[in-house]
């Protein structure tokens, strides 16, 4: 009785290890395919405001993004 106690614990553990580095794959993949943000949306903003964003200002947000 108590082996099928463990063997169930443990296989439910396994599989939740199994399962996180799966899914933390999968949305790393999926976030490197569709970045949140890029430069178009960045330049995009600025002419929203009213303002012409220079390449730094741009390149410092996306930098920003990245971390």
């Amino acid at each position: 009785m108590w082996d099928y106690v463990l063997y169930f614990v443990l296989g439910a553990l396994l599989g939740a290890v199994i399962a996180f580095f799966v899914t933390r794959s999968i949305f790393n993949k999926q976030l490197k395919e569709n970045p949140p943000i890029n430069e178009k949306m960045v330049r995009a903003m600025y002419a929203q405001m009213g303002r012409k964003p220079s390449e730094a200002q741009i390149r410092q947000i996306m930098k920003s993004m990245g971390q």
